[in-house]
């Protein structure tokens, strides 16, 4: 009924889905019960190999592809008993909330997008459609929607969970998440799917412990209180810091806050995009290929990409002459710019990651988690690989924004056409981020549940 408004989902997966609730109503009637997750509906980002489903990644191209494997999440999650019944919407090749059949919406407000990546399950969840999904994140890609939906939401430490048998956009930053209505949902879900898989060497296995009574007092917490804007014709322009109303409420529940200042930057990659064009370009090599010959494109004689006759955003400007000539609706350029990086300039850029990863480690040393302005570090996690949760924390109009996905897409890159004019907004649930140490997953899930238990805005739904 929701999906021709939302479109959030590409492959309803009904006669599957109702066979699996089926057999766990038989297994749970029978005492075989396999924990918290039994029998619950969910649904996957469709850039996840699923037997028997097409797996499309967003992209015309790929609309009727089917490949016989299952992606390890739905492994683990079919093992703990949920029920698998859509293939849910991502952005063309994990950027923004934009696919081949239109645009996912938020169910808050239909004339906005659900922002993206993983644009599907932000507005499967939040429309009560599924009672979870699964999303990635290279470089917002849950953080954003998540934020956009209103919804409670983990991105976790790089290497907790198995990315085999999903789409690659970049091996170094690619992060498997939960996102859900609830705090304690999303530890649920993590539990089930974290740790080592042996076809994903990134993965590690440490301890998760979820508190449902931690002391707030025995943390180390970081508060960032903001920073004006020092540009008279920007006076918006500063960090508004960590959420007033979210930080009352914890130092009510015994947090103890430490003042923390603006995060650590290198010269190079503060924009967060650092080698990761390379990523792209190795990754979708092959599909490049393909691509460049159905439209007539020498690979060899690419300077700058361009979408439908201009430069891509964030491309370095090309020299006089016609614009290169592609741009099918489908073709998205940014797997060709990283073609043109020099192996200097790629290896300068891990090396200023190195750097970065270095200066956070001194930054995180006397914290556990710390407190900042929404969407604040995504771009320098990404290249860190530290966790956050994104929890709702009030119920009011959002700061308005673009109508479209925002830039973070899975590769966090800028949407390749000018947003459209910002949507008018309704009232819906408004969220902060809270972002941990190193496998600090447990103990920033531990605080924004312990807060969401005194506060009721995770609990209010849309009306469709």
């Amino acid at each position: 009924r929701l999906n021709p408004i939302l479109l959030c989902a590409v492959t309803i997966m009904e006669e599957q889905a109702l066979a699996e609730a089926a057999r766990a109503d038989a297994e749970i009637a029978a005492g075989k019960y396999r924990g918290p997750l039994h029998g619950l509906p969910y649904g996957v980002k469709d850039l996840f190999n699923t037997k028997g489903v097409p797996t499309t990644w967003g992209t015309a191209d790929f609309e009727n592809r089917i490949i016989d494997d299952d992606a390890e999440v739905v492994v683990r999650l079919r093992n703990a008993g949920a029920v698998l019944m859509a293939k849910l919407a991502t952005g063309l090749f994990a950027q923004n909330d934009q696919w081949f059949r239109g645009r996912t919406n938020n169910p808050w407000n239909l004339a906005q997008g659900s922002s993206g990546s993983s644009a599907g399950p932000s507005s499967a969840t939040a429309a009560g459609c599924v009672a979870f999904g699964i999303g990635t994140e290279t470089q917002g890609s849950i953080v954003s929607p998540a934020i956009r939906c209103g919804l409670s939401a983990l991105r976790p430490t790089f290497g907790r969970v198995s990315r085999s048998g999903g789409m690659v956009l970049a091996w170094s930053e690619d992060r498997v998440g939960p996102i859900c209505r609830s705090i304690e949902d999303c530890a649920m879900v993590f539990n089930t799917i974290h740790g080592v898989d042996p076809k994903d060497p990134s993965t590690v296995m440490t301890p998760f412990n979820f508190d449902r009574n931690i002391k707030l007092s025995s943390l180390r917490i970081g508060v960032d209180p903001g920073r004006p804007s020092t540009d008279p014709a920007r006076p918006n322009a500063g960090d508004p810091g960590a959420p007033a109303e979210l930080v009352a409420r914890l130092r009510e529940l015994g947090m103890n806050p430490k003042v923390v200042g603006a995060r650590p930057t290198v010269a190079g990659i503060s924009d967060g995009m650092g080698g990761l064009n390379t990523e792209y370009a190795a990754a979708f090599d092959v599909y490049v290929q393909r691509k460049a010959k159905e439209i007539g494109l020498d690979l060899n004689t690419v300077v700058t990409p361009t979408v439908r006759g201009a430069p891509f955003p964030g491309t370095v400007t090309p020299p006089a002459g016609p614009p290169s000539p592609m741009a099918p609706a489908d073709w998205n350029p940014r797997f060709v710019n990283g073609r043109t990086v020099k192996a200097f300039e790629y290896l300068q850029a891990q090396r200023r990651r190195y750097v970065l990863i270095t200066k956070w480690g001194e930054f995180m040393k006397d914290l556990d988690l710390f407190i900042g302005s929404s969407g604040a570090d995504v771009s320098p996690n990404a290249q860190t690989g530290h966790p956050c949760v994104v929890v709702p924390y009030k119920f009011a109009v959002p700061p308005q924004q673009g109508g479209g996905g925002r830039g973070a897409g899975a590769g966090g890159a800028p949407p390749p056409v000018p947003a459209p004019a910002p949507a008018p907004l309704n009232q819906q649930p408004i969220c902060a981020v809270i972002t941990g140490a190193l496998y600090n997953d447990d103990k920033i899930l531990s605080v924004a549940h312990q807060f969401q238990t005194h506060d009721d805005v995770y609990l209010k739904h849309p009306t469709l």
